[in-house]
Protein backbone atom coordinates (compact mmCIF):
# COMPACT_ATOMS: atom_id res chain seq x y z
CA UNK A 1 0.00 0.00 0.00
CA UNK A 2 1.27 3.13 -1.31
CA UNK A 3 0.66 6.55 1.03
CA UNK A 4 -1.63 7.90 -1.22
CA UNK A 5 -3.76 4.75 -1.01
CA UNK A 6 -3.33 4.55 2.79
CA UNK A 7 -4.42 8.21 3.28
CA UNK A 8 -7.38 7.46 1.07
CA UNK A 9 -8.23 4.70 3.51
CA UNK A 10 -8.09 6.12 6.02
CA UNK A 11 -10.28 8.95 5.17
CA UNK A 12 -12.39 6.51 3.97
CA UNK A 13 -12.81 4.80 7.24
CA UNK A 14 -13.44 8.13 9.17
CA UNK A 15 -16.21 8.86 6.88
CA UNK A 16 -18.42 5.79 7.58
CA UNK A 17 -18.71 7.04 11.30
CA UNK A 18 -20.97 10.09 9.92
CA UNK A 19 -23.43 7.19 8.19
CA UNK A 20 -26.76 7.26 8.88
CA UNK A 21 -27.84 3.65 8.32
CA UNK A 22 -30.77 3.19 11.11
CA UNK A 23 -32.41 0.32 8.50
CA UNK A 24 -29.63 -1.35 6.53
CA UNK A 25 -26.99 -0.70 10.09
CA UNK A 26 -24.47 -1.31 7.04
CA UNK A 27 -21.95 1.75 7.32
CA UNK A 28 -20.30 2.77 4.41
CA UNK A 29 -17.66 5.92 3.75
CA UNK A 30 -16.00 6.56 0.72
CA UNK A 31 -13.08 8.90 -0.31
CA UNK A 32 -12.53 10.39 -3.78
CA UNK A 33 -9.01 11.50 -5.08
CA UNK A 34 -9.58 14.60 -7.71
CA UNK A 35 -6.39 14.71 -9.95
CA UNK A 36 -5.04 18.14 -8.39
CA UNK A 37 -4.90 16.46 -5.11
CA UNK A 38 -8.00 17.15 -3.26
CA UNK A 39 -9.96 14.77 -1.39
CA UNK A 40 -13.98 14.40 -0.80
CA UNK A 41 -15.33 12.02 1.41
CA UNK A 42 -18.65 10.89 1.81
CA UNK A 43 -20.98 8.94 3.72
CA UNK A 44 -24.47 6.77 3.02
CA UNK A 45 -27.11 7.96 3.74
CA UNK A 46 -30.47 6.20 3.98
CA UNK A 47 -34.25 7.54 4.11
CA UNK A 48 -37.63 5.46 5.39
CA UNK A 49 -38.31 5.49 1.43
CA UNK A 50 -34.79 3.41 0.19
CA UNK A 51 -35.21 5.60 -2.80
CA UNK A 52 -34.19 8.41 -1.26
CA UNK A 53 -31.01 7.07 0.10
CA UNK A 54 -27.65 7.91 -0.80
CA UNK A 55 -24.47 5.46 -1.30
CA UNK A 56 -21.42 7.35 0.25
CA UNK A 57 -19.54 7.14 -3.07
CA UNK A 58 -22.27 9.18 -4.74
CA UNK A 59 -22.04 11.47 -2.19
CA UNK A 60 -18.39 12.00 -2.24
CA UNK A 61 -18.67 12.55 -6.15
CA UNK A 62 -21.36 14.96 -5.88
CA UNK A 63 -19.44 16.95 -3.43
CA UNK A 64 -16.49 16.99 -5.53
CA UNK A 65 -18.49 18.16 -8.77
CA UNK A 66 -20.46 20.59 -6.86
CA UNK A 67 -17.26 22.01 -6.12
CA UNK A 68 -16.29 22.47 -9.82
CA UNK A 69 -14.16 19.45 -9.90
CA UNK A 70 -14.49 16.91 -12.51
CA UNK A 71 -11.53 14.90 -13.07
CA UNK A 72 -10.68 11.93 -10.54
CA UNK A 73 -7.37 9.84 -9.86
CA UNK A 74 -8.71 7.01 -7.31
CA UNK A 75 -11.53 5.83 -5.18
CA UNK A 76 -11.65 4.44 -1.73
CA UNK A 77 -14.54 2.61 -0.61
CA UNK A 78 -14.87 1.10 3.16
CA UNK A 79 -17.90 -0.10 5.00
CA UNK A 80 -18.66 -2.23 8.32
CA UNK A 81 -18.21 -5.73 6.23
CA UNK A 82 -15.19 -7.76 6.49
CA UNK A 83 -15.90 -8.52 3.22
CA UNK A 84 -14.30 -5.84 0.48
CA UNK A 85 -17.06 -3.00 -0.36
CA UNK A 86 -18.00 -2.75 -3.74
CA UNK A 87 -19.66 0.12 -5.57
CA UNK A 88 -23.77 -1.11 -6.14
CA UNK A 89 -24.23 -0.28 -9.71
CA UNK A 90 -26.12 3.22 -10.06
CA UNK A 91 -23.05 4.06 -8.44
CA UNK A 92 -20.83 2.47 -11.08
CA UNK A 93 -23.02 4.21 -13.47
CA UNK A 94 -22.27 7.72 -12.11
CA UNK A 95 -18.55 6.92 -12.00
CA UNK A 96 -18.64 5.75 -15.60
CA UNK A 97 -20.10 9.96 -16.49
CA UNK A 98 -16.89 10.96 -14.81
CA UNK A 99 -13.74 8.82 -15.36
CA UNK A 100 -12.24 6.29 -17.94
CA UNK A 101 -12.35 2.34 -17.54
CA UNK A 102 -8.65 2.37 -16.04
CA UNK A 103 -9.95 4.62 -12.64
CA UNK A 104 -9.02 2.62 -9.66
CA UNK A 105 -11.14 1.71 -7.24
CA UNK A 106 -9.96 0.14 -3.86
CA UNK A 107 -12.57 -1.84 -2.18
CA UNK A 108 -11.96 -2.14 1.44
CA UNK A 109 -13.30 -3.92 4.67
CA UNK A 110 -13.73 -2.54 7.63
CA UNK A 111 -10.02 -3.26 9.13
CA UNK A 112 -8.59 -1.24 5.96
CA UNK A 113 -7.71 -4.44 4.10
CA UNK A 114 -8.70 -4.07 0.62
CA UNK A 115 -8.32 -5.24 -3.05
CA UNK A 116 -7.74 -2.92 -6.02
CA UNK A 117 -9.85 -3.09 -9.51
CA UNK A 118 -10.70 -0.97 -11.93
CA UNK A 119 -14.35 1.11 -13.21
CA UNK A 120 -13.74 -1.23 -16.59
CA UNK A 121 -13.37 -4.17 -14.26
CA UNK A 122 -16.68 -3.48 -12.47
CA UNK A 123 -18.51 -1.99 -15.16
CA UNK A 124 -17.36 -3.68 -19.03
CA UNK A 125 -19.95 -1.94 -20.47
CA UNK A 126 -20.74 1.12 -19.29
CA UNK A 127 -22.99 3.27 -21.04
CA UNK A 128 -21.73 6.71 -22.25
CA UNK A 129 -22.73 9.28 -24.51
Amino acid sequence: MNVREEVLITKALEAGKNAYAPYSDFRVGAALLCEDGTVYTGCNIENATYGATVCAERTAIFKAVSEGHRRFAMLAITSDSEDYTSPCGICRQVLAEFCEDNFPILMCNRTGEYTRTTLGELLPFAFRL
